[in-house]
C-alpha cells in the first residue's frame, strides 16, 4: 500500500510539472504571436463600448486571429463584451466584428484590439486630464496608458472612434470638429505616426439631435488628412433611441473595417 501511495504521489508531481510546462509553452507561443500584432485603438462612448444584447448568437463570436487587451492589460482572445467601462451594461459593440474583418487581410499578422471607450463621456474628457465623474475615470489618460502598454506588443495601425451623443446639442456641436482634430493630432504624436489612419463613425440616424454631430463629422476628411467617416445609414437602435442593437453594431464594425482598409490602401500607393 505504501508503495502504491508513493507511486501515486510521484505521478501527481510529474503531472503537475508537465502541466506547468505546457502552460509555459502556451504563454511563450502567445508572446511570440503578440510581436506580430497590428494594433487598433477603440475609443468613444457607449456605442463604441457596445450596449447590444449578448445573445447566444454573439456569445461565442470571435477569431483566433483577433486578440484584445483586457482590463488587466493582458492579451486574450477577443470576445463580447470587449469593453469594461460599465460592466453591468457592456454588450455587443462594433469592435469585435471590426477586428474579425481586419484579420481577413492575408498578411499573417494577428489583430490586437485596445478597447478604451467609456459610456456617457463628452469629447471634453478625451484630452489630457479630462475627468468623467460618472465613472470616476480619466478616459483619455487611461487610454494613452493602455495604448503605450499595447505598443510593446506590436505596431499601431489605426483608430476607430464612435462618440458624440453627449455633445450633440447645437451649442456643444459647434466646436466639436476642432476638438476632434486635436484628439487625432495627440494620438498621432503618441504613436509617432503623423498619418495614422483614423475612422470616425456617424451617430444613429434615428435621433434628430444626433445629426448635429454627423454634419460636423462629414467635414472631417477635408479637415484632417488620412481620416474617414463610416456611415450609420440603415442601422437600428435597441429601443432606447440611443444605442445600436446587436445586429447593427456588428454591421457597423464591418463598415469601420472597410473604411480603415481604404485608408491603408491609399497610404500604400
Amino acid at each position: 500500500m505504501k508503495k502504491h501511495a508513493a507511486l501515486f504521489v510521484l505521478l501527481t508531481i510529474v503531472m503537475m510539472m508537465w502541466c506547468r510546462q505546457a502552460n509555459a509553452d502556451r504563454e511563450n507561443v502567445s508572446v511570440k504571436a503578440d510581436s506580430l500584432l497590428e494594433l487598433y485603438l477603440l475609443i468613444g462612448q457607449s456605442n463604441m463600448a457596445g450596449r447590444g444584447e449578448i445573445t447566444d448568437e454573439y456569445k461565442n463570436a470571435g477569431s483566433s486571429d483577433v486578440l484584445m487587451l483586457d482590463k488587466e492589460n493582458h492579451w486574450v482572445q477577443a470576445r463580447h463584451p470587449l469593453h469594461f467601462d460599465k460592466p453591468s451594461a457592456a454588450g455587443v459593440g462594433p469592435g469585435l466584428s471590426f477586428g474579425i474583418e481586419m484579420a481577413k487581410k492575408d498578411h499573417g499578422h494577428k489583430i490586437g484590439l485596445i478597447p478604451c471607450a467609456v459610456g456617457g463621456t463628452s469629447i471634453n474628457t478625451w484630452k489630457p486630464g479630462g475627468y468623467d465623474k460618472a465613472t470616476d475615470t480619466y478616459p483619455y489618460d487611461e487610454a494613452v496608458k493602455r495604448l503605450q502598454v499595447a505598443m510593446q506588443s506590436g505596431i499601431t495601425k489605426g483608430v476607430i472612434w464612435l462618440q458624440g451623443e453627449a455633445d450633440s446639442d447645437p451649442e456643444k456641436a459647434k466646436d466639436y470638429l476642432d476638438k476632434l482634430a486635436e484628439l487625432i493630432s495627440r494620438i498621432r504624436t503618441i504613436t509617432n505616426d503623423p498619418t495614422l489612419p483614423f475612422v470616425a463613425g456617424e451617430l444613429g440616424r434615428y435621433k434628430e439631435q444626433y445629426q448635429n454631430i454627423n454634419k460636423e463629422l462629414a467635414k472631417l476628411p477635408a479637415r484632417v488628412a488620412n481620416t474617414a467617416v463610416a456611415s450609420s445609414k440603415g442601422f437600428t437602435d435597441k429601443g432606447d433611441s440611443v444605442h445600436f442593437n446587436s445586429a447593427s453594431a456588428k454591421k457597423y464594425g464591418v463598415r469601420f473595417a472597410k473604411k480603415m482598409k481604404l485608408l491603408q490602401k491609399r497610404m500604400r500607393k
